[in-house]
């Protein structure tokens, strides 16, 4: 491949390219004096003739230090941010945890210290707080509706009397406007309905400050 060339080949050259910081601009499929130069650079730094053209020993060299550019590589569609990961205390390292974090606003299941899944979550008021402390899920409702608010709580995990995370069509609405009457409220429905479907009774809940 040289200046002019065009089509998919140059487009997977160019998407490998951009893996090692060589080439910044969109990938296009156009063999044009960008992609010229990001080969050049290549080829200088790996001590092979700079010619800023493609030959077999550039193509293998390149192809040895990169992987096979994914769709959204080639398409210059920009990878979605990722939720930072939240600070786990002591108490859910070890076994299977439901681990909850008020100050983070957080709550992830831990199988032996490794994060499995992860989601944002609200708590309750001054007036009705979330309890902190070690407890276990004592029983599950798939589609509960609270006695007292008459309000539905799918997906509820039962941890201590009558709190419990659950789903809250409120949070996903309000966000954190609002508060809870003492449950952990989860405002993605598909990821509480997986941790409803991964958690067993008798599984571990802890919920701190930090």
């Amino acid at each position: 491949m040289a200046s002019g060339a065009k089509g998919d080949k140059v487009k997977d050259l160019q998407a490998r390219l951009k893996q090692l910081d060589w080439y910044t601009d969109l990938i296009d499929g156009d063999y044009g004096k960008k992609t010229a130069e990001a080969v050049s650079g290549f080829q200088k730094k790996r001590e092979i003739p700079v010619t800023g053209e493609v030959d077999q020993r550039t193509l293998d060299r390149l192809n040895g230090m990169t992987r096979k550019p994914t769709a959204d590589e080639l398409n210059n569609v920009a990878p979605k941010p990722k939720s930072p990961s939240m600070t786990l205390d002591d108490r859910c390292l070890q076994g299977r945890v439901v681990c909850i974090s008020k100050a983070q606003r957080k709550l992830a299941l831990v199988v032996d210290g490794k994060i499995q899944m992860q989601m944002d979550v609200r708590f309750g008021s001054e007036l009705t707080p979330t309890r902190n402390g070690v407890f276990s899920v004592g029983w599950k409702s798939r589609n509960h509706v609270s006695s007292i608010y008459k309000t539905p709580m799918p997906y509820a995990l039962f941890f201590s009397g009558g709190q419990a995370v659950h789903y809250s069509s409120d949070f996903a609405a309000r966000g954190y406007n609002g508060s809870s009457h003492g449950c952990v409220n989860v405002r993605d429905k598909k990821k509480v309905a997986a941790l409803f479907d991964s958690v067993s009774e008798g599984d571990k809940v802890v919920v701190y400050t930090g």
